[in-house]
């Protein structure tokens, strides 16, 4: 009953952080969207500020579970790209997207929150990361990318994206295709043959000694 209970009121949480904003998400709010006791809230995380912090980790964890399979069958940066498409139609449909901007600005200055947020897309990071190694390995570039730090500049591109989209869609837009294309690129060199692919890595090396 205690595990039900408190996943009513991170669900609630959540759906009220999506529907009325963090402005107006209070402890009444959410135990109303939850329909329990609001006594709740203070019973299993103590004030409303943890019970944000652990629906921001309890959302980001339902996602990305959800989708890790897809992720592990991901075969292509271009597949990945696509992926992040879908995604992010899928966030943004789902209220997810104005969320996230809103958790990012209260995180200035709520360091629970900050934690939480930063927590929750560690997770991505963690799984783009481990998609990005595969996938870079079968290149010339791999010996000379960075994986997790690539997971990190992909994850803060999709947010900004996703943050961007609200007042330049346009703009959003020709951001995702340009990374298409820097996909695209990679595709071609995971395509050469190995005389192209040892030549790549040369001028690689040669590159990163000047």
């Amino acid at each position: 009953m205690s595990a039900t209970t408190k996943e009513k009121l991170l669900a609630g949480a959540l759906r009220t952080l999506v529907e009325q904003g963090i402005a107006k998400t209070s402890a009444r709010s959410i135990a109303a969207t939850a329909g329990v006791n609001q006594g709740l809230i203070f019973y299993h995380f103590g004030s409303v500020d943890e019970l944000l912090s652990a629906a921001c980790r309890f959302g980001a964890e339902q996602r990305v579970s959800r989708h890790r399979e897809r992720l592990a069958g991901v075969g292509s940066l271009a597949e990945l790209l696509d992926f992040a498409r879908e995604m992010h139609e899928e966030e943004r449909a789902a209220g997810h997207v104005a969320m996230l901007g809103q958790l990012l600005a209260a995180g200035q200055t709520q360091p629970a929150l900050a934690a939480a947020t930063a927590g929750g897309l560690a997770l991505w990071v963690a799984e783009l990361e481990g998609v990005l190694t595969r996938l870079l390995a079968a290149t010339p570039l791999g010996e000379f990318a960075d994986p997790a730090g690539l997971a990190r500049a992909m994850a803060a591109s999709f947010v900004g994206i996703e943050l961007y989209e609200g007042v330049d869609p346009e703009g959003a837009d020709r951001a995702l295709a340009a990374l298409e294309q820097l996909a695209d690129l990679a595709q071609v060199l995971e395509g050469l043959g190995p005389l192209g692919q040892r030549a790549v890595r040369h001028g690689l090396r040669r590159g990163t000694r000047r």
